[in-house]
């Protein structure tokens, strides 16, 4: 009875995590990837005054005006290209599905970099295409001769994002600039999933700054704790953005309505000090797990670590976290090809790190 393509979809291993994770008396919870703080409320009151004012039925596929027209302004004041459009999209999630149904053809190939964020390959497959993994191990940087070499007559597009999920890298802008050169001379769409893009902790360099064809998926999920309100955004050569504004006619419709003039307002809001202790957050819990003897690479943005379990396979070391220390955490499988790393978000309290530290420490000794 069901379509072919379900075989491609098994019930997220993250998605099973948190189902544990509700389970637990008093879990250590280092597993969920969105903000620990609340909407800012200017945001919120700005929800609630546009529901108020009924401004509750359909906005226009493109996006209301009042968000459109100001990411828009921003977008162009930071890469002035002639034919860069922009809309509003059903979160960043609604924002790459629409970009694979609009790019990848049957039997096309996508490049994304091993680890990866869990619904690239599912994506690419629901689109028909064909997922070509590149490996980016040890140090999770980009390799632009391992790009050149696998691409083939059926390359159609490489995924890229950072800073990245599940790993925190953020490659270097020499490597970005290859790579987006590489893609503008091979005549390959580029589209980068920049969702953490305000959780950078050095310079932030988008792959559009070299190559005006970039398709760039972006939102306010985790730069203003809006993960439930699926208010995100893509910008792109006219070409593209009007194919995927004409899928998202017949498909999601349009972003929710009420929730964009919040993500005008939240526009306005200086998260500043949200990213500054995320930065302290990260050096914590990086130092207490180079004291334990952990392997692990500098993230550099995004608020997430991906170090090597110490002993077993990854999913072996985290199957010991949730049973002896109810720390739940990650395994690096469910993002890769390998099963040799976990993913730790250090999207929570400080009591939180500290006693994931603590549990970690043990383990690594076990």
């Amino acid at each position: 009875m069901l379509a072919d393509r379900m075989a491609f979809f098994d019930s997220s291993g993250i998605r099973k995590v948190f189902d544990l994770a509700a389970k637990l008396p008093n879990p250590i919870n280092l597993s969920i990837g969105q903000p620990d703080f609340d909407v800012p409320e200017p945001v919120r009151r700005a929800a609630c005054d546009a529901i108020n004012s009924r401004k509750n039925g359909y906005s226009v596929t493109q996006g209301a005006p009042a968000l459109r027209e100001k990411l828009q302004a921003t977008v162009d004041a930071e890469f002035k290209h002639a034919d860069r459009q922009l809309f509003v999209t059903s979160g960043t999630s609604g924002g790459l599905v629409l970009a694979m149904l609009a790019l990848v053809n049957p039997g096309d190939e996508v490049i994304v970099f091993d680890p990866y964020f869990v619904m690239y390959e599912s994506l690419v497959r629901l689109a028909g295409g064909t997922l070509v993994v590149i490996d980016t191990y040890p140090d999770f940087g980009i390799d632009v001769d391992k790009v050149r070499a696998a691409i083939t007559p059926r390359t159609k597009a490489v995924l890229f994002n950072s800073p990245a999920n599940p790993t925190g890298a953020t490659p270097k802008e020499a490597e970005v600039r290859e790579l987006a050169e590489l893609c503008a001379e091979r005549g390959i769409a580029l589209v980068s999933d920049e969702i953490y893009r305000m959780f950078c902790y050095g310079p932030f360099v988008s792959p559009a700054k070299y190559n005006e064809r970039t398709i760039v998926i972006d939102g306010f999920s985790k730069s203003y704790g809006m993960t439930g309100w699926r208010i995100g955004y893509a910008h792109g050569p006219s070409e593209v953005i009007q194919a995927m504004t004409k899928l998202q006619q017949y498909t999601f419709v349009c972003a929710p309505h009420p929730l964009q003039f919040a993500g005008a307002a939240a526009l306005e809001v200086d998260m500043r000090p949200h990213i500054d202790a995320y930065r302290v957050k990260r050096d914590r819990i990086v130092a207490g797990l180079t004291a334990a003897g952990y392997e692990v690479a500098v993230p550099g943005g995004a608020f997430y670590v991906f170090p090597k379990a110490p002993w077993g396979t990854g999913t072996e070391f985290v199957t010991a976290a949730i049973e002896q220390h109810q720390l739940l955490i990650i395994p690096g499988k469910i993002f890769s090809r390998r099963d040799t790393h976990f993913r730790i978000s250090y999207a929570a309290s400080e009591e939180t790190i500290e006693r994931g530290i603590a549990a970690l420490t043990k383990l690594a000794r076990t």
